[in-house]
């Protein structure tokens, strides 16, 4: 019993720090509307993809809010997103001051979501340079619907792929995956894919230990989930290499993701 009321006060004391925390107010765009998905683009000089990718993912009629979240891109890609905003009311841009990492641009997204006053049910990732198709998207919902936890777009179980990919790529991807699922073991094939959809529920619990700054942010969310026993699945799709644009993907932040895998402890296996 007194362990259960030391934890409950711990959590309590997160989602309190967490409330004191959060905040919109860097936010540019309608905050006061009601969507069933959310949409998080991290950005850094996507200029080139920016425009033709939201009015593909506007196309796709879904009851959607879009949040890009840029790092201050030297390019153009948050005017490029005011722009469309005078196009499409569901549209938010976050700017932040600087090219800060994945995880903390998908961090802040989840944050900035919850902080609305009618946050979405679904929260999607997804690159922003068409490496991720967007029609791949309501598979993803509809995933994580079934599940009611994370659906992941899978490039290596049965009928997914990769496309225009260097042997090194393909090798560097392998092994980061097969040290992931020795370690994590959620019960599917591909833990580094970017593009997914949570559920709410399972975001509003884990967004106050997410501490990932790049890439390993896609592995701390499986285990997130497993640690609180929500369903993990995952579904077909095909990464494609990106076409434009520059790439996000740096020396230090494979120097951190691999740190991070070698320092993971592992937990119990979750259901997938």
């Amino acid at each position: 019993m007194i362990v259960q009321q030391i934890k409950a006060l711990e959590q309590e004391w997160h989602e309190m720090n967490y409330m004191v925390t959060r905040s919109p107010k860097n936010v540019e765009g309608d905050l006061q509307a009601k969507s069933e998905i959310g949409i998080i683009l991290p950005t850094f000089c996507e200029a080139a993809n920016i425009e033709k990718l939201i009015n593909d993912i506007e196309s796709l009629n879904l009851d959607l809010r879009l949040l890009v979240i840029d790092d201050s891109s030297p390019d153009g890609t948050a005017d490029a997103v005011r722009r469309l905003q005078e196009r499409y009311k569901n549209i938010l841009l976050f700017m932040r001051p600087r090219k800060s990492g994945l995880g903390t641009a998908i961090t802040d997204g989840f944050k900035v979501f919850l902080s609305l006053i009618k946050p979405p049910n679904y929260i999607v990732t997804m690159d922003a340079d068409y490496s991720h198709n967007p029609r791949d998207v309501p598979r993803a919902v509809s995933t994580a619907k079934e599940g009611k936890g994370l659906a992941i777009g899978s490039r290596y179980c049965k009928g997914g792929g990769v496309m225009r990919w260097s042997i090194f790529r393909r090798a560097t991807s392998r092994v980061a995956n097969i040290l992931a699922s020795l370690l994590v073991r959620a019960k599917i094939h591909d833990y580094t894919s970017g593009l997914r959809c949570y559920s709410t529920n399972l975001v509003r619990e884990m967004v106050p230990d997410l501490h990932s700054e790049t890439y390993e942010i896609q592995i701390e969310t499986i285990r997130q989930a497993c640690k609180r026993g929500f369903d993990v699945r995952e579904f077909p799709m095909t990464f494609v290499n990106r076409k434009n644009g520059k790439s996000k993907l740096t020396p230090n932040e494979i120097k951190e993701f691999t740190s991070y895998i070698l320092r993971m402890k592992r937990p119990r296996s979750c259901a997938g």
